[in-house]
């Protein structure tokens, strides 16, 4: 049996931690540079703010509705994530049975198997109780005898939150199938909108319960091969999709981001990447490991001076590694002169971004005979970096290739404190 867990509305969720004014009341969070709608209150979904919607085409609905707006906060999401997380550990007794899956930011998979069936509706209703009683994070818990059947489970918890207060355990056959018909096969986790439409308008298939007697060969040949065949399995209680290693280390690391305006100038888009590729270096000293690619790219759209057409282009440009390396100056002076390459004057750039791959472990590095030899890589510099980077925040030290005032750094006109991560910026109780 799997349980999975999942935050209620994550985002609006952490807004709503330190603004008790704004429950009950609908909130939505914007993607980056506040462009669109990503996370939705169900207050807000009553008051008919769509999901992805531009922010500037429900300007009126949002007034009208008196909708609580925020910039998206990653730092206070992702330290209120990391708490549900240990919490969810620490009530699985993660150390004994290796059995936390942290599937996003605001999901994670629990083998279950050790319960007897009597016991899974209190210990769903116990992981619901304690994780918004430590963390003030609601969730919604879904249990089942595989990975889908539980997302399955976990929706229909979510979508009538009074009947089933937020907890659905599919335990015996009848519940299955109610379950099942009762969800539209494109609701599936795993079903895309390009099958879910061949489904229906080829083969009749509106719901699970429909797809889960197909035949296994009929899901080999017309529903993605492997994947098809453990779809068809996994509605039929065999578990195909088993849980994965938390600890797994990443294949490749990427940062990239939408640049808060426009931006036309080659020295502009040179501090952007040379800050990606800091960050992205972090990352990979995180996981001790090494790149032997680096891989640079950008988006623009349209001419300055001329008329505008939403037509993106992306230009990539690729780099071997003479020798595996995690070094934050090795790997600017790497991608600074991919820039140069692609950049085109007078272009209107909308993003950039760096992607390191290849990875190796940093303790086990090849040689190269034709390299520079640097033994220890500038370990001693790089870790004195990532400590103080660590503890000050804020890129306190950083490479002068970086720049200093960063005018195209992300838009967050809406942006709630971070309250869990800065000292600056605690929550304060005023006696009145």
């Amino acid at each position: 049996m799997f349980a999975i867990v999942d935050c209620n509305s994550f985002y609006c969720s952490c807004e709503r931690l330190f603004r008790p004014d704004l429950h009950n009341k609908p909130v939505v969070v914007l993607s980056n540079n506040d462009g669109c709608i990503v996370s939705r209150s169900d207050e807000a979904k009553r008051a008919g703010i769509d999901m992805g919607a531009p922010l500037f085409e429900s300007r009126q609905l949002i007034k009208e509705k008196q909708v609580a707006v925020f910039s998206s906060n990653y730092h206070l999401y992702g330290n209120l994530s990391m708490r549900v997380m240990d919490t969810l550990r620490a009530l699985a007794d993660d150390e004994v049975h290796r059995c936390v899956e942290v599937y996003s930011v605001d999901e994670a998979f629990i083998n279950v198997d050790h319960l007897p069936v009597g016991h899974l509706q209190p210990f769903a209703e116990k992981l619901r109780d304690v994780v918004v009683g430590w963390t003030g994070i609601p969730v919604s818990v879904g249990i089942a005898p595989s990975k889908v059947l539980s997302k399955v489970a976990n929706r229909i918890a979510k979508k009538d939150k009074q009947k089933t207060q937020c907890v659905m355990v599919l335990d015996n056959d009848e519940k299955v199938q109610q379950a099942l018909m009762a969800t539209d096969v494109a609701d599936l986790w795993g079903i895309g909108r390009r099958y879910a439409r061949k489904l229906k308008d080829l083969y009749g298939i509106n719901t699970a319960w429909q797809l889960k007697h197909m035949p296994i060969e009929w899901a080999r040949k017309n529903l993605g091969g492997i994947v098809g065949v453990r779809m068809i399995k996994e509605l039929n209680g065999e578990s195909c999709i088993l849980l994965k290693n938390p600890l797994e280390k990443k294949k490749m690391i990427a940062t990239t981001r939408m640049f808060g305006k426009p931006v036309f100038t080659l020295q502009e888009i040179k501090e952007a990447v040379a800050t990606y590729t800091a960050r992205a270096a972090e990352k990979l000293r995180r996981q001790n490991s090494a790149a032997t690619t680096l891989d640079v790219f950008v988006v623009y759209n349209g001419i300055e001076g001329q008329p505008y057409t939403y037509e993106p282009k992306h230009l990539y440009n690729h780099f071997l590694l003479l020798k595996p390396t995690s070094d934050t100056a090795q790997l600017i002076k790497t991608a600074l002169p991919l820039v140069e390459s692609l950049y085109r004057k007078g272009a209107k750039y909308l993003k950039a971004g760096v992607v390191l791959g290849g990875l190796v472990p940093d303790d086990a590095l090849q040689g190269n005979l034709f390299a520079t030899s640097n033994v220890h890589q500038n370990r001693a510099l790089m870790q004195a970096l990532d400590n103080i980077n660590f503890s000050m925040r804020d890129d306190m030290v950083k490479f002068a290739a970086s720049g200093l005032s960063r005018n195209w750094k992300m838009r967050q006109e809406m942006r709630s404190k971070r309250f869990t991560t800065r000292w600056d910026e605690l929550y304060l109780i005023k006696d009145k």
